[in-house]
């Protein structure tokens, strides 16, 4: 079997590669610079058709030696980097690699072959890379769907995929996109936020960081509301991280993010359909699942449909202190959508009896937001207080209020600060042990 077969076996490459005898090295005046990258990638492959499973030094230590004898016009400044990239199209995710690589960077969204953006420090930029064609790119997206299992084309266009780091990868190809294939990359954290990195953020406030702990550790039932990229997932995890250590955790996701230090921890995660349609397991199903194993907390990493009658279910039976995130601009809308998520249910409830179970289940609002200035801030704690008439009733705790003004690093001006309100679920907190400093709301 010839190298390249393997390699595709191996990472899904389906680039056309010539024999080793129809190779000749051009005239350094007829090649640019990808050109001469291309035909070193090919050389590469054709000379190791003949080793057996070569590890990824083998292929390095090969390109190496041919960069040396065969790339004479590459300056000697740049050949390391040449060999980097030509390795990374080889076995890697090619131009991803270096952006992949870069902590500072947070998202890599693709849109077509010709057109990368990158988000850093709540900015988005163009990248300093491109893909050589739109084969190209769908080579690099086929070596990441399929390191999974996955698979996508144009029968089947979408697919929601994860790196072996746990970044989110979403793919959408024509004929939904019109622009070409699209890539969307939200990275993975390979250290986890601590409270005190958003506090030095400016995300949140050490009193806001102090209640929410008492709240976690008190067994409140807390949603963490937010728009698409606001840091609900992050904020989830600083959480969670509260739990004490001598209780069962089940975690229920859809792609595995929440990164828990405890040792008594279960996660689990969905599964779509095969080709054939069969073969899902919900969230609504893991839900379910989570309930007959005996855990002390359940942490679903997002609601987003009718697993919302689920959690508030198990909220309501004696699985306090379970946490969730979910879509939302703000504390109002997400009662408004956490209703509209338990109608999806099928269950025909009047919606009295669904705000009522809201009011009932639910005893704080998170909300986190990404502001205009790319920065990201919890900018309500909000505390339901039950039902006044018809409506879920509920109070702001702390509140960020923003002047309008921008600083010298270009980001809004503005202060945490405690509404003065005494929140009613202290005595639920001090009834699980946990210390209440008074201050905290002045």
């Amino acid at each position: 079997m010839s190298l390249l077969r393997r390699l595709e076996e191996r990472k899904g490459d389906a680039a056309p590669v010539a024999n080793a005898q129809e190779i000749t090295v051009k005239p350094v005046v007829a090649d640019s610079l990808g050109k001469v990258k291309e035909r070193l990638r090919n050389l590469t492959i054709a000379s190791l058709n003949e080793v057996k499973d070569p590890t990824d030094q083998i292929i390095r230590e090969k390109l190496e030696e041919l960069v040396q004898t065969e790339g004479t016009e590459i300056p000697r400044q740049e050949r390391a980097r040449i060999v980097d990239e030509i390795f990374n199209d080889i076995v890697g995710y090619g131009p991803l690699e270096s952006a992949l690589a870069d902590q500072k960077i947070s998202e890599i969204m693709v849109n077509g072959h010709q057109h990368v953006y990158v988000e850093s420090g709540g900015r988005l930029h163009p990248a300093d890379f491109v893909f050589r064609s739109q084969e190209h790119l769908m080579t690099i997206i086929d070596r990441i769907v399929s390191s999974i299992g996955r698979h996508v084309d144009e029968a089947s266009p979408m697919v929601d995929a994860r790196l072996k780091d746990g970044s989110r990868v979403n793919v959408i190809l024509p004929p939904l996109s019109l622009i070409g294939p699209v890539l969307t990359i939200r990275k993975f954290s390979k250290i986890p936020f601590t409270a005190a990195k958003l506090v030095e953020y400016g995300s949140l406030s050490p009193k806001m960081v102090a209640f929410l702990e008492a709240c976690v550790k008190g067994r409140l039932n807390i949603i963490v509301s937010g728009g698409t990229g606001s840091g609900k997932t992050t904020l989830l995890n600083v959480l969670s991280s509260f739990i004490p250590d001598d209780e069962r955790i089940v975690t229920i996701e859809d792609a595995a993010e929440i990164q828990l230090g405890q040792d008594h921890v279960i996660s689990l995660e969905s599964r779509p359909a095969n080709t054939e349609g069969r073969g899902q397991v919900s969230i609504r199903d893991l839900v379910r699942n989570a309930l007959r194993m005996r855990p002390d907390r359940i942490i679903v990493g997002e609601v987003r449909s009718s697993e919302a009658l689920d959690m508030l279910q198990a909220m309501n039976t004696g699985h306090d202190g379970s946490l969730t995130t979910t879509h939302a601009n703000t504390p109002r809308d997400t009662i408004a959508r956490v209703e509209t998520m338990v109608m999806m249910a099928g269950m025909d409830l009047p919606l009295q009896a669904i705000r009522a179970q809201i009011a009932s289940a639910v005893d704080v609002i998170v909300q986190q937001s990404r502001l205009r200035d790319g920065s990201r801030r919890v900018t309500n704690i909000t505390e339901i207080t039950g039902m006044e008439g018809d409506i879920v009733s509920m109070q702001d705790i702390f509140v960020f209020e923003t002047q309008g003004q921008l600083d010298e690093n270009g980001r809004f001006r503005g202060r945490y600060k405690a509404t003065g309100i005494r929140p009613n679920c202290l005595e639920k907190i001090r009834n699980n042990g946990v210390m209440i400093h008074e201050d905290w709301f002045t």
